[in-house]
């Protein structure tokens, strides 16, 4: 038993809210996860995997001299003696659940903390009055919940910890959620009410009034015996009518400071060392394998010597013998997130009543996984075919609406398959669901339903993404495609799409699949989702990416899902007039390339054009690959170049345009959309390891800049009638990131300066003034600088300069020479890689490095991207930080402007005319400050706008 400490003046208090960490535990885990005795132990699991985390982490200051875990004796209090109404409307815990509050107990137990509660008073109440006892004392107290109710006890002494995302909440963030100050929070919890527990509140009036309320009056009763000074008459009526039921709900969220308390702080003191045997029998008998071996490991006991303890007791109800029968006999145990896969079980709804069951089930529960069936991969095209909803492992539907049989009429309409429900019937019983703030809706790419279901004016909001939840705990590992998501995980394989549409010519629509297949493997989709989900959840937090999900991945879904829907207006004709000038002009080339090679040959054809070169023009530098033919790469061909020879100078002009003919001004024509006139691309944000975000369908980032040519696309991306292209773009972040993180004081001054970043460094590495400086020792230092970001070898630098390679390696080194700090940075960057396997960028993302440690020829590119990650992650994270901002700073400030395009640095948007000057200050403002309050950069960032009738004018 822990000795009694008393408490003094530089003791540290930790209040534990244990019942917020029970829900959170049993939403963040399988809610059917039970031991082999069918015992649910998910909320169990969770909760001590948090406890234990938390207890791990506590060392030297942050460790606690006192700790407690406070929880609600039940769900009663004094309150409803006040109001019988309060908390009425919540429902009765999950039925999987109860079994549960009890174990937990025992698990605090078990760890050695004290469990503390008190019939007909709340976790809060207790937590307040302990607070108050300890900061009365002098000592300082750390309460650990994201409650928002908790919030009036934080004053300077008494702080919040929400550890789901590793926040502490002091006197600022409560104003940033409030509006006023932690000693005014009860007032405006009173005016707004509170619907989750049936506080009734001011009719009307909502959190932000409430604060500009108390804001002008200072404080309730003030504002309540002057409300017929207010002059809005809604508002003053209101308050005036219902000044009684304002105090009553003053009365409902008040904490109450001086609640029964059954233990004095002095039993809370924390041993040195928590757990003992007792903890790790404990957990053996729950079964969690892999928390019992990091616990023993930690204490020093050999987890095999410890016998379960035996205190958990299983009601008959919870009792599941049957849960692995399917298994053979000698199969492991299986918990239910990899059950073998029932088909049969799957239910198809061809009736209202059968949907609203699962409407019921979706409300109890409060989650869902949602997929959509359609008839294109084209989000702007796909018809609704089918939706598919999962509540549970195992317990999925298919809901058919648009099946059709046969190949159509004369009309080429096919006949409505029968056994299916009316598109709008579903859609208008399923849509106040999928817009619940209070239910959970889970996908796999959810940003392609999104906008399929917008299409039909429905909305999906809040969402989880098992791709970015794979995405942000494993990036650069494995795919975040489902299929390869549910082998690795589940050990699953998915029905293959081909099995039901087949591929090639004979490829058909999901619309024509027959309903009862469809049905099979439509279903299994939101299955194997809610799978993934309750897998890969918890690993946010087991590898600390908790706040990647949360701030990086989760809120851009629905951004680039509208970006992407707006599109971008290209003009046909100018990209058909493009198409044929470039055409004439490589018919011009082909004349000319084949005059200097004496005889007609087919330019496109690398092996005729090798042959051309190096057997009968006898160039020197030809070499044949595995197929025989000449190597005519554009290294080659480059190389060739630079050495005064026509011919292959030629080709490469010529190819130059058959790309940018075929890939831009012949492509794009067909991504038009007949509909909108504009081109909607989709943006893939788990495609890199970086966190870059790539475009697709077609491709908007790649788009040639550096040449006449390349800049003369852009000018088909134009603004509709009445409207103007802004851009808004970051100058050279990376170098600017790479300054930071390498500490380099006269990149980061230069910075500061607004210096020309690479004049400065050609003086600095080649001892020249900057004025009159030669812009060929400028260019050789803008090489260096941006190829240093990617490792760039001597060998590599005396191709893009065309230098020698010893002239090159003589530059490299005299750069790291000036700036000791960056070959510091890449020495203790590669070490950090080669031992934890990944590399961090500033705002937390883990970006892995599996080849990190290879031997060969690509443990040169495996270095060379360790390295660079943290910087270009970095960036892509600044700017996805600006992105998420941007859209609501818009809103408000009633700007009639549309987000279009994201191209790695640059922002592009469409604004009406006469706004565009407001659209690029308060753009601005967001891009500039956007990697704030995360991370403080020790250098501006600085970003360039311009605007036009183009995306070309606008640069």
């Amino acid at each position: 038993m822990t000795e009694k400490k008393d408490l003094g003046a530089n003791d540290h208090v930790y209040l534990i809210d244990g019942s917020g960490f029970i829900f959170r535990a049993y939403h963040a885990l399988p809610a059917l996860t039970r031991k082999s005795d069918g015992l649910p132990v998910g909320a169990v699991a969770g909760f001590c995997n948090m406890l234990w985390k938390m207890l791990d982490g506590m060392e030297g200051d942050d460790r606690p001299t006192h700790l407690a875990v406070i929880f609600d004796k039940g769900s009663k209090s004094f309150r409803n003696e006040i109001y019988d109404q309060y908390k009425a409307h919540r429902p009765e815990p999950p039925e999987d659940l109860r079994p549960q509050f009890a174990l937990i107990r025992d698990a605090t137990r078990a760890f050695g903390l004290p469990c503390v509660e008190v019939e007909n008073y709340e976790a809060d109440d207790l937590i307040a009055t302990y607070a108050r006892h300890a900061e009365a004392i002098g000592a300082e107290v750390t309460i650990v919940s994201s409650d928002k109710d908790l919030m009036q006890l934080v004053t300077d002494r008494v702080g919040m910890l929400d550890p789901m995302k590793n926040r502490t909440i002091g006197h600022d963030e409560v104003i940033e959620k409030f509006g006023v100050a932690p000693t005014r929070v009860i007032d405006v919890q009173a005016l707004a009410g509170d619907s989750v527990d049936n506080v009734p509140g001011a009719p009307g009036i909502g959190i932000k009034t409430a604060a500009q309320l108390i804001d002008q009056f200072g404080d309730l009763e003030t504002l309540l015996a002057r409300a017929e000074e207010i002059k809005q008459p809604k508002r003053r009526q209101t308050l005036i009518d219902h000044a009684e039921q304002i105090r009553l709900s003053a009365k409902l969220v008040a904490l109450d400071l001086e609640a029964p308390v059954p233990e004095p702080l002095s039993d809370f003191a924390l041993p040195e060392r928590v757990g003992d045997g007792t903890l790790v029998a404990f957990l053996k008998e729950m079964e969690f394998r892999t928390l019992t071996r990091r616990v023993g490991e930690k204490l020093g006991i050999d987890v095999d010597t410890v016998e379960a303890s035996s205190s958990a007791q299983v009601p008959d109800a919870f009792k599941t013998p049957a849960l692995n029968a399917a298994a053979p006999a000698d199969a492991p145990k299986l918990s239910v997130d990899v059950l073998p896969i029932n088909h049969d079980a799957y239910e198809i709804v061809r009736d209202m009543p059968a949907l609203q069951t699962w409407i019921d089930q979706i409300r109890e529960r409060g989650w869902v996984a949602v997929d959509t069936e359609t008839t294109s991969l084209d989000e702007m095209k796909a018809e609704l075919v089918g939706v598919c909803l999962s509540v549970e492992p195992g317990a999925a539907c298919y809901i058919p609406v648009g099946h059709v049989e046969g190949d159509g009429d004369l009309l080429g309409e096919a006949k409505r398959a029968d056994g299916q429900l009316p598109l709008d019937a579903v859609l208008e019983a399923l849509k106040p669901v999928l817009a619940d703030p209070a239910i959970l809706k889970i996908g796999q790419n959810l940003k392609y339903d999104l906008k399929v279901l917008a299409r039909y004016g429905v909305d999906m909001a809040p969402i989880d993404d098992t791709m970015l939840l794979s995405y942000a705990t494993a990036s650069g590992l494995r795919s975040h495609g489902m299929d390869a998501l549910s082998e690795h995980h589940l050990g699953h394989q998915p029905i293959p799409i081909k099995e039901l549409i087949g591929s090639g010519k004979s490829q058909i629509t999901f619309d024509k699949v027959e309903i009862e297949k469809a049905a099979r493997y439509a279903a299994e989709d939101a299955d194997v989702t809610l799978r993934l989900h309750k897998v890969l959840k918890p690993k946010l937090v087991e590898n600390q990416v908790a706040t990647v999900y949360e701030t990086l991945e989760r809120p851009l879904i629905p951004v680039l899902a509208a970006m992407e829907r707006t599109g971008v207006h290209v003009e046909r004709d100018v990209l058909s007039r493009m198409s044929n000038a470039f055409a004439q002009r490589m018919a011009g080339l082909e004349a000319e390339i084949q005059e200097l090679a004496g005889q007609s040959f087919n330019v496109g054809s690398p092996k005729q054009l090798g042959e051309i070169l190096f057997d009968k023009m006898g160039l020197e530098g030809g070499k044949k690959g595995k197929t025989g033919a000449y190597s005519t790469g554009a290294d080659v061909l480059e190389e060739l170049a630079a050495q005064g020879h026509g011919l292959p100078a030629r080709v490469l002009d010529w190819r130059q345009l058959s790309k940018l003919k075929s890939t831009y001004t012949d492509s794009l024509q067909t991504h038009i959309n007949d509909e909108t006139g504009r081109v909607h691309t989709s943006f893939s944000l788990a495609a890199t390891s970086t966190g870059r975000l790539a475009s697709t369908d077609p491709n908007l980032q790649n788009i040639p800049v550096r040449t006449k040519e390349g800049r003369e696309i852009r000018t088909a991306f134009t603004a509709e009638k009445g409207r103007t292209i802004v851009s808004l773009d970051y100058s050279q972040i990376e170098l600017r990131i790479l300054a930071h993180i390498a500490g380099i004081d006269a990149l980061r001054k230069a910075f500061h300066e607004g210096l020309d970043i690479h004049a400065m460094t050609a003086s600095e590495v080649f001892g020249v003034p900057i004025e009159g400086m030669d812009p060929m020792v400028r260019r050789q230092a803008k090489a260096i600088n941006f190829g240093v970001i990617y490792g760039i070898s001597a060998f590599g630098l005396s191709n893009n300069l065309r230098i020698p390679r010893g002239e090159a390696q003589a530059f490299i080194d005299a750069y790291f020479a000036k700036f000791p700090g960056i070959r510091a940075y890449m020495d203790d960057t590669s070490a950090f890689a080669k031992k934890h396997g990944y590399v961090q960028t500033l705002f937390g993302r883990r970006i892995h490095t599996p080849e990190i440690n290879s031997k060969g020829p690509r443990a040169g590119f495996a270095w060379r991207a360790a390295i660079n990650a943290p910087i270009q992650g970095s960036a892509a994270d600044i700017i996805r930080r600006a992105m998420i901002r941007i859209p609501s700073a818009i809103e408000a400030a009633k700007l009639p402007a549309r987000m279009l395009l994201q191209v790695h640095d640059e922002l592009l948007f469409e604004v009406e005319d006469g706004a565009e000057a407001e659209t690029i200050a308060i753009v601005k403002e967001i891009m500039e400050t956007a990697a704030r309050p995360a991370a403080e950069l020790s250098v501006p960032l600085t970003v360039d706008a311009g605007q036009g009738a183009s995306w070309a004018d606008a640069h």
